[in-house]
């Protein structure tokens, strides 16, 4: 039976150690979380965000916008922000209405205050091995805090296999694979026997969309499974139930550790969105990064 790797747990430590530093600062970090429309599930996370950043004991700013809301204006926002000393992480919720460019938007939050580790100058240092000058996209960078739980420092040489590249976790979780001296293949649509690669992985990281993608005979005995993937599903009677990329009742009987879904990878996020948040309020007042 695999070690499940508790991400609900880790992530209430990060927050309870963030909150401890805070304490001892000069100032307080600030985090503005901007929201425009009314996505019930975008609802949702931004009230999670909110609720952490409190947690953590930052200064804590949503700016809910109209549907409407024109791009210029938004802009406008984000540049108020980018301005304001007070505020040191900038986060617009994703989808914006369809009217808004969001890759312009994403590109006017200065990269001292991006959080979400969005920007090209972050991810040019990411691709180019500037680790830890780089505000790192959150679910990759949460994805790295639990692998190191398992395997602690030194992964070098260790396989590993990424299903999926999107620009959010697939790409940037490579990058940090690549930091630890992993070998890495990443796997796409277009790959053509996704399961033989699986099936060489010492480290399996899957986000998809696609439920219960990898089955028990894709997975090496003994290997890290993270499953980045969450997806609601019918289970008859009209009731729906969340399940990840990872088929998971057959993966626990062969891996060594796996994450569940929920409480794996979705709670590291958030917690990662404050480490950002503490990270860059330190990088901008000049003093030294707390090590969580």
């Amino acid at each position: 039976m695999a070690q499940l790797i508790d991400g609900k747990k880790t992530a209430e430590g990060i927050v309870e150690k963030i909150a401890a530093e805070v304490e001892h600062l000069q100032f307080k970090p600030g985090l503005a979380v901007i929201i425009v429309g009314e996505d019930d599930a975008s609802q949702v996370y931004v009230k999670n965000k909110v609720l952490k950043a409190k947690q953590c004991g930052f200064k804590s700013v949503k700016h809910h916008m109209d549907e409407s809301t024109s791009q210029a204006d938004l802009l406008y926002m984000i540049d108020s922000l980018n301005k304001d000393e007070s505020i040191h992480g900038i986060l617009v919720q994703l989808p914006l209405p369809a009217h808004i460019d969001a890759g312009a938007v994403i590109q006017a939050i200065s990269s001292k205050k991006d959080v979400d580790g969005f920007h090209y100058l972050n991810a040019g240092m990411l691709a180019t091995g500037a680790y830890e000058k780089a505000l790192v996209p959150c679910t990759p960078y949460g994805v790295m805090y639990m692998l190191k739980q398992v395997h602690g420092d030194d992964m070098a040489g260790m396989e590993a296999v990424m299903i999926g590249h999107s620009n959010i976790v697939g790409k940037p979780m490579v990058q940090l694979l690549l930091n630890e001296e992993c070998t890495v293949h990443i796997c796409h649509k277009a790959t053509r026997d996704v399961k033989k690669h699986a099936q060489q992985a010492d480290i399996l990281i899957v986000a998809t969309g696609v439920p219960h993608l990898v089955k028990g005979d894709w997975i090496k005995k003994g290997a890290t499974i993270i499953d980045v993937g969450i997806n609601s599903v019918e289970i008859g009677d009209g009731r729906r139930r969340l399940v990840g990329d990872v088929d998971f009742d057959a993966a626990k009987e062969i891996a060594g550790a796996i994450t569940p879904v929920p409480g794996g990878v979705g709670p590291m996020t958030i917690a990662m969105l404050m480490m950002n948040t503490l990270k860059a309020a330190c990088v901008i007042n000049n003093v030294d990064i707390p090590k969580i």
